[in-house]
């Protein structure tokens, strides 16, 4: 039986990174995403069916209308995303994996919250549901050169937090981007 993990996937190039790592690994991916009502709703889950199709896993979609922020930090959005995953994770045991890097200024994307969190987790589920987050060593750019390297379909990917056309050049997300494709295309 092949191991098991459940991806937050957001459509964007990290959570599609994942999906990539762990294909390369064999392991039984499915994915989730999660629509809180950020502003980029629409554009993230038709870009995430385009992903799942194309790497023909499953998707499950879980709707919680939460928020009305539009850009930046979402304080607890992370965990709230691991502990929406932990309550539907229909496996024993296996991962629940996240696309989280290091070069951001978000606690929900270091090392220490992912300890932090596993602890938790572990409490929860006797120590079988553990959290990856296979880039948490990566900066974005290494993740888009891990990207090119394996061939993942980023043209596939969206990532506007405002929803509009990428790179809109407002959002960091997108300032992210621009600054990766200025870098690669010298």
């Amino acid at each position: 039986m092949k191991d098991y993990v459940l991806i937050l996937a957001s459509g964007g190039i990290d959570s599609t990174a994942c999906i990539q790592f762990y294909k390369n690994l064999d392991f039984n991916i499915e994915t989730l995403f999660i629509d809180y009502g950020q502003v980029s709703k629409y554009q993230e889950l038709k870009a995430v069916k385009l992903i799942t199709d194309f790497y023909n896993i499953k998707l499950r979609v879980i709707k919680i209308n939460i928020t009305k922020k539009e850009i930046g930090e979402i304080t607890g959005r992370n965990a709230f995303f691991i502990f929406t995953a932990l309550m539907s994770f229909y496996n024993d045991r296996g991962l629940i994996a996240l696309g989280i890097h290091y070069g951001t200024s978000y606690y929900d994307c270091s090392t220490d919250f992912v300890n932090n969190v596993q602890k938790i987790i572990d409490k929860y589920s006797g120590e079988t549901i553990k959290i990856s987050a296979p880039f948490i060593k990566f900066n974005k750019k290494e993740i888009y050169e891990y990207c090119s390297l394996e061939k993942v379909p980023i043209h596939l990917c969206y990532s506007c937090e405002l929803g509009k056309k990428q790179p809109c050049g407002q959002c960091l997300t997108c300032k992210d981007l621009e600054l990766i494709y200025a870098s690669t295309n010298k």
